[in-house]
Parts: C-alpha cells; structure tokens; sequence
C-alpha cells in the first residue's frame, strides 16, 4: 500500500499541475504579470507569462494533503512554503530587491526551525567523529536558516532557460526519492514523489519554446521545498554520510550560486545582483542552442544524483570512482568536440579564401 501511496502522490501532483497551469496563465495574462525581456542576460526573445510556479503548488500541496501524514515538520515545511509563495507572487508583479525578499525568506526557514525542522546533527564518516555524529548544538539555527536560504535562492538562480529550474529540480527529487527509500524515510520518499510530479506537470508548458515562466513563485517554492525535506530526514539519518548527500543531489544549483557570490565580490559588486555568468550563459556562448544546453545540465545534474545514491548504497569509494570516470568521459567528449570545432571553422575560414 505505502508504494501505491508514492505513485498516486506522484500522479496526482502531476494531474493537478499539468491541468490548472493553463488557467494560471490566463490569469497572469489578464493581471499582465508578464516577463518581458528587456534586458541583455534575458535569453527568450518574447515577452512570456509569469506564476507558472503555482500550478506547480497546486499540486503538489493537494497531494501532500490527500497522502501524508500531516504532522508537526510537514505543518511547519507548508506554512513556510506559503510565505515563499506569497512573496514569490508579489516579486513577479512587482520585481522585488534581494534586501527586501531575504527577510521573508528567513522568516520561512525560521518557521521550518520552530516545527522542529532544523539541522541538528550531521553524520559524518569515523575519521572526523568516532561516534560518527556531530551534534550541532545552538549552531543548528544558524547553519539551517544559512542552507534553506542558500537552496531557495540556488534554484532561483539556475532559472534561466526554458526548461532548467523545473527540470533540475525534478532530478533532485528523483536522486533524494531514491535516497529516502534507501535510508527508510517513507514521508521523505513521498514528499519528493509528489514534488517530482508537480514538475513532470509543469515541463510540458515551459520546455523551449516556453508558453509559460514559473517565475520566482516557482523557483523560490522548489528551492524552499528541497531545502526542507533535504533536513527532515537526510541530515538526521545515522546511516548517510548526510554531509555529503544534499550537496551532491544539489549540486550543481549550489556551485553556480557560491561561485557567482564569489565572482561578484571580487568585482566589487553586490552579490545578489543580477549578471550574465552563470553556467548556462557559459555554455550557451560555446555554441549550443537553448534546448541542448538545457540537456547538459540536466545530464550533469543526473551524474550528481547518481553519485549522491551510489554513496547512501554502495559507500564512498564507488560514488568517488563513478565521479572519476563521468570526469573523465566527459574531459574525452570536450576534447571530441573542440576537435570538431575547430576543423568546421578551419574549413569555413578555407571556403571564405575561396569566395
């Protein structure tokens, strides 16, 4: 029964997601909450409907409610998403500053804290810890409130092509989905089904070309919502090097954003301010197109989450010698595919002579 509970949280969200999307649209037509791309880094060409994300919290928030025991951590993990979603709302209408939203969003984490959602102990391998546990004492509040914002604003950020957000979004929740069944966290497992299924609902409208943008109600609730069930059983299972297993499965989103914080403090600039950097920018100027590019983050977001459930069931040597050989696989196509650059342009600089 509890898997058949898994696969309905999923196609429910799904359904629910995937049929009231086209009315969030109409209604964020009729209420003109539209991007517009007037600026450089804007990569769409025309302006696109915003609120996509709250289909995507239909959904999701009615499968959570048909099929999970609502107690104390999920309470505290709803509540917090509606203060996500609230200011999510009003930044798509109004185009709030990060001074402004950062508040709201440790108010979120906050309350997350407050239903004793928090990190409060990390296991970790014997050679840092005999017992293999770090209890986290008073620091607990200010590492989870620093992770939950830092994940909520991580998926906001990697939100720049038709596509991106939704999708590495759904490969987190399948990697963390596999990873709660592996440990036993059966309410973990559930949450990341129907989140999945919120965004499965979703992709079909926002693939490239995209009819609608989930905007920051989308991409803050994501972030906020992996954040959250990340420390509701990951981080408290003695069986996980749990240090290691969100920042894999959340990988790529974290180190765009950490390295795009760093980028823009060595310019001087302040680091929620918006750029043309990120890793998506970077490999769309090597040469791919939007849907491609989409497609190579997805695949390295799916090596990431292999690596993070090859390490929950197989231990650290294999997901390290996995990380080994995707490194290398990779070097070899790079290397492929300059060759194959380079002699196209040796030959159209040939043909240019010619003519």
């Amino acid at each position: 029964m509890e898997k058949v509970y898994l696969l309905l949280s999923f196609a429910v969200a799904f359904i629910i997601t995937f049929a009231s999307t086209p009315f969030v649209k109409r209604f964020a037509v009729r209420v003109g909450i539209i991007d517009k791309p007037n600026e450089a880094r804007r990569v769409h060409k025309k302006p696109t409907p915003l609120l996509g994300g709250l289909g995507m919290f239909y959904g999701f928030i009615i499968s959570i409610m048909i099929f999970s025991n609502v107690d104390k951590s999920i309470r505290g993990m709803i509540l917090g998403a509606l203060i996500i979603l609230i200011i999510g709302i009003v930044d798509d209408a109004k185009q709030l500053s990060a001074k402004v939203k950062l508040p709201f969003q440790i108010l979120a984490a906050v309350v997350l804290i407050l239903h004793d959602v928090q990190i409060s102990i990390i296991s970790v391998p014997t050679f840092i810890s005999e017992s293999g546990v770090i209890s986290l004492g008073f620091w607990s509040i200010p590492l989870t409130i620093i992770w939950v914002v830092g994940v909520t604003n991580a998926v906001n950020l990697v939100d720049g092509l038709d596509g991106l957000a939704a999708g590495v979004s759904s490969i987190a929740c399948m990697s963390l989905f596999c990873i709660a069944l592996l440990v036993g966290e059966q309410e973990v497992a559930l949450i990341t089904a129907a989140l999945a299924g919120a965004c499965f609902g979703f992709l079909p409208y926002n693939f490239n070309p995209a009819k609608i943008f989930m905007g920051d109600t989308g991409s803050t609730f994501l972030g906020f919502i992996l954040s959250s069930v990340s420390i509701m059983g990951l981080f408290k299972s003695y069986a996980v090097i749990s240090i290691a297993v969100p920042f894999l499965v959340l990988g790529l989103p974290l180190f765009d954003t950490g390295f795009a914080i760093v980028r823009r403090m060595a310019a001087g600039k302040p680091i929620m301010s918006p750029d043309r950097e990120h890793l998506h920018h970077k490999v769309l100027d090597m040469g791919f197109s939007q849907k491609k590019t989409v497609g190579i983050i997805y695949l390295m977001c799916t090596v990431l989450g292999l690596c993070a459930v090859v390490l929950v069931s197989n231990g650290v040597l294999q997901a390290v010698l996995l990380v080994l050989g995707v490194i290398l696989a990779a070097l070899i196509a790079a290397r492929v595919m300059g060759m194959k650059k380079a002699s196209e342009n040796s030959l159209k600089t040939e043909e240019d002579k010619k003519a």
